[in-house]
């Protein structure tokens, strides 16, 4: 069979098709070292990319899958060659650096939804710039060499932009400007905005190619040019010897850190910049990656961000500009999704995550406008756990929910003509037994702060652990921002929570956390993030138990969890 698509980035690539009609993040859910799939949720889980013409209908999940994709390029155990089902970004963009800094490539291909679904009943396929080959025998490696003229879909530069592409303003800025147009010409933009401020989420320390990035960059003297703040990195600064974190990432990782702090990015270390005490204000148009803060800030605060791939961050920060697309035009936050919660008896702070992982499957790529929940008062805690959740399975970069998010009204009208979809409790028992990986009772940690935990949140958790003291054979962690931290040392709420046994970790987050932080000797860990509870069996090879706040402070204090859903119980 041949086939005819949209080249995003065009060369040529044979090799055995790997196909799958689910989404997946490159971000704990492929190995970087050998390209097998970890992501014990993926319907490909144990089998390898390496060298294989990978069929997925988009990424999803977390913004950092662009640097996993360069990782596994260096390591020579990357996809030949990567077809999707719409026009992808996030690991898409990982290419596109791949190719402009480091002159490594493979091919990325678009095809049509009937011509993708197709590819399940075929072996083999060639990717040729825009042509597909497929069959049941290996295709021969094609001879092929891209055109050299520009792609058809342009982008209107200002003089500005041009002034950066012409070096004006220094060789950084000049191939941050070069991967904006190209990725500008993937999303399909037309022109590019001013940002006002930036996030970077690329400071995660992932193995040499985030490292090797940046380093690149500040060689050619690079400066962030608006405002840029840092995310969680891998490591607690401060304290990672005292938790035992090891030489090897801790020294690499330092580096990283130190590398965007040169370029002048601020040292607030945290996955939820939404939480520091000037966040942007709606209509505000920003550049941040990570995918809960983008979803978040879209979502809540009525900001205007794209779900940024991690490195295209940095681009917007070298150069105060961003494709005019995605969340900051007003059509990429329309909802073309109706979905109606329904016959919920009863909403605690375990349901929020759970509606958000599974409204995010729902989803899809479509913004949901989710009805049902007006008189449920979420707090920011609740947001905050429901857009994580959200963010974990859905491509989608916000949401609306009628009656609490401060764009909903305006789309009141499309409840007659949109899809619309049904949750009930029964769904979310069975998401809440998807997430329950545990095979026994016991519990050794549990892990909170995935998003960073809230000043809100340390009130509730020491008010829960007060006059309590957890059990000596569990440990409990709980990471947050630096701010957030010296806000609650200031209320009494960290002795507190010390007294009972915790321990508080700043600067890093659970999705960096390995042994031995994580203790050797824990079989299952409990926590009350959905996004968490996905992540954890694949990238640290535990069991997991997921519950309410309450639950885990129960969990802490007697080493086992045997209880079912929090709201379900008196």
């Amino acid at each position: 069979m041949q086939y005819h698509g949209q080249c995003l980035v065009d060369t040529a690539a044979t090799g055995k098709l790997l196909y799958a009609n689910v989404g997946l993040s490159f971000w704990a859910g492929v190995d970087s070292q050998t390209g097998e799939i970890i992501d014990r949720h993926h319907p490909l889980h144990g089998q390898s990319v390496n060298g294989r013409i990978l069929a997925i209908p988009s990424s999803r999940g977390s913004c950092t899958g662009s640097i996993v994709l360069i990782e596994l390029l260096l390591n020579k155990c990357a996809p030949a060659g990567l077809i999707f089902q719409e026009p992808e970004q996030i690991i898409t963009l990982g290419v596109i650096v791949a190719k402009t800094l480091l002159d490594l490539s493979i091919p990325v291909l678009v095809l049509k939804r009937e011509d993708f679904q197709s590819l399940k009943e075929h072996k083999y396929a060639a990717i040729t710039g825009p042509t597909l080959q497929t069959g049941e025998n290996p295709v021969p490696p094609p001879t092929y060499e891209a055109p050299s003229s520009p792609p058809s879909k342009t982008v209107h530069l200002s003089d500005t932009d041009q002034a950066f592409l012409h070096g004006a303003h220094g060789a950084a800025a000049q191939k941050a400007m070069e991967i904006l147009v190209s990725f500008a010409q993937v999303q399909g933009a037309t022109r590019l905005i001013d940002i006002s401020r930036a996030h970077i989420d690329a400071c995660i320390y992932t193995g040499p190619a985030s490292l090797r990035i940046p380093q690149t960059f500040l060689s050619l003297g690079a400066r962030v040019a608006i405002p840029t703040t840092l995310n969680a990195i891998s490591i607690d600064r401060r304290r990672w010897k005292e938790i035992g974190v090891k030489e090897e990432l801790a020294i690499p990782a330092d580096q990283l850190a130190e590398t965007y702090l040169a370029m002048g990015a601020q040292p607030v270390f945290t996955c939820a910049p939404y939480l520091l005490e000037s966040p942007p204000t709606a209509g505000q148009d920003i550049g941040w990656a990570e995918s809960n803060a983008v979803v978040f800030a879209n979502s809540v605060l009525g900001a205007r961000t794209q779900k940024y791939p991690d490195l295209i961050d940095v681009c917007i920060a070298l150069t105060g500009r961003a494709p005019l697309a995605g969340g900051h035009a007003d059509e990429g936050r329309t909802p073309s999704v109706v979905v109606e919660v329904a016959d919920l008896s009863k909403i605690d702070d375990a349901v929020w995550p759970l509606l958000g992982y599974q409204i995010g499957q729902l989803a899809g790529r479509d913004i949901p406008l989710i009805l049902g929940l007006e008189r449920t008062k979420p707090s920011i805690a609740d947001l905050k756990a429901f857009g994580a959740a959200f963010a974990t399975t859905a491509s989608a970069s916000m949401f609306h929910i009628q009656g609490v998010t401060p764009e909903a009204s305006k789309y009141e009208g499309i409840q007659q003509t949109a899809k619309r979809v049904v949750v009930h409790e029964s769904d979310l028992l069975r998401t809440w037994q998807d997430l329950n990986t545990a095979q026994d009772s016991s519990v050794g940690l549990v892990s909170l702060g995935n998003p960073h935990f809230s000043l809100d949140e340390f009130e509730s958790l020491s008010r829960l652990c007060a006059d309590r003291k957890k059990d000596p054979s569990v440990q409990m962690m709980i990471t947050t921002g630096r701010e957030t931290y010296q806000l609650a040392a200031s209320k009494g709420y960290i002795q507190t929570l010390e007294a009972f046994g915790a321990t508080i970790i700043t600067d890093t987050c659970w999705c960096m956390i390995q042994e031995p932080v994580i203790p050797p000797q824990a079989i299952n860990l409990m926590t009350n993030s959905a996004k968490y509870a996905h992540y954890a069996p694949g990238m640290v090879q535990r069991g997991v138990h997921f519950g309410s706040l309450a639950q885990c402070v129960v969990a802490s204090c007697t080493g086992y969890f045997r209880g079912g859903p929090s709201w379900k119980q008196d």
